[in-house]
């Protein structure tokens, strides 16, 4: 029995990396060809406070965004809502919701939206370069239903299956994708975690819409008529991450390091490293550092951030449940960085 249950935890974890690997591989001269890339932004303050490194060991509604198999560590109920400035100048907002419900012994169900808001960007024409003939605002939406579960006191193993829509003036796209992730536990205090998942993955969208239509002077008559633009379809920006943590568990303290690599098909790969330092895991300091690796970028710049992201989070006791503060900062090289503050409820 020991045996059996140590193939599935191996063989899970190794199914899910072969699938990823056969899926995507970093590809920095395909960048710029796949849509949605709203996909690859993380709405939630906890985990954007130390760059998304924890694939092994996030847990909460972070794993949302993070590593979907992390939901299955909820003990009951957690709501939480996550609002970011992105990008400050930009004048670009995120909003994101959602809770989980743990169901039965062992499984965990979620529901997340994420709603991306441009503001008012002024409307030009042929006719109107300058503009002056109103405004219009799109808008892009992620809807997430997930479900985890713990396997084993090692293993635990979530999908998340995911709605993008995106509408502008008179044009809009939907596609649907899913995520799916791994975790696995070991050591004598559960200190060591490895973590895997594949995100974004689905079949190509396309733009639809009047805003494809053209009025057009008929060459060879005095009318014009309506021609529609066919759209070009575009992919998902699919990606395969993997994940290491670790936990020096001290008297009421830890310190946990943390490492991930991702891959992604239509970018530049990154490499990512962080610390977690938390005080009876009431106050939780956090930091991290991205670096994109491959390519050559000949002296342009691929992203806006400098990779340094940091973040406060508070866990602060309310009879048997908790509420949860978290800020975090991501430093750019243009605009003013972006700030993330979320709060939530675990009952």
């Amino acid at each position: 029995m020991l045996r059996m249950k140590k193939r599935i935890k191996y063989s899970a974890v190794l199914a899910l990396a072969l699938m990823g690997g056969s899926a995507i591989a970093g590809n920095p001269q395909r960048a710029g060809q796949a849509g949605a890339s709203e996909l690859m932004i993380n709405p939630w303050a906890r985990s954007a406070g130390w760059g998304g490194v924890n694939v092994a060991g996030v847990k909460g509604l972070d794993a949302t965004y993070v590593n979907i198999a992390g939901i299955a560590n909820t003990e009951s109920t957690e709501i939480a809502f996550s609002n970011s400035q992105w990008l400050v100048g930009s004048e670009i907002s995120i909003n994101s919701f959602g809770f989980n419900q743990k169901v039965g012994a062992n499984g965990v169900m979620g529901a997340n939206v994420t709603i991306m808001d441009y503001g008012d960007i002024e409307r030009t024409t042929e006719a109107n370069p300058d503009g002056g003939i109103g405004y219009f605002s799109p808008s892009t939406a992620i809807f997430g239903v997930s479900y985890a579960q713990r396997f084993t006191e090692s293993i635990l193993g979530g999908v998340n299956i995911k709605i993008f829509s995106q509408s502008a003036q008179d044009l809009n796209a939907s596609a649907v994708c899913f995520d799916a992730g791994v975790q696995y536990v070991t050591g004598d205090e559960k200190e060591l975690k490895f973590g895997v998942t594949l995100k974004n993955v689905g079949p190509s969208a396309t733009y639809k819409g009047d805003g494809q239509t053209v009025n057009l002077a008929v060459p060879t008559g005095g009318y014009s008529q309506n021609y529609e633009e066919k759209s070009a379809s575009f992919e998902l920006p699919a990606l395969l991450g993997l994940g290491a943590s670790y936990d020096f568990n001290f008297t009421d303290q830890r310190l946990t390091l943390a490492a991930a690599f991702q891959s992604n098909s239509f970018e530049k790969d990154l490499v990512n490293v962080g610390a977690e330092y938390s005080i009876k895991e009431m106050v939780i300091v956090h930091a991290g550092y991205t670096q994109l690796i491959g390519g050559d970028d000949s002296g342009l710049e691929t992203t806006a951030y400098t990779g340094l992201a940091a973040g406060l989070g508070l866990n602060v006791a309310l009879g048997e449940s908790k509420l949860l503060i978290d800020y975090s900062y991501r430093a750019t090289k243009t605009f003013s960085g972006t700030h993330s503050i979320g709060i939530g409820f675990s009952l």
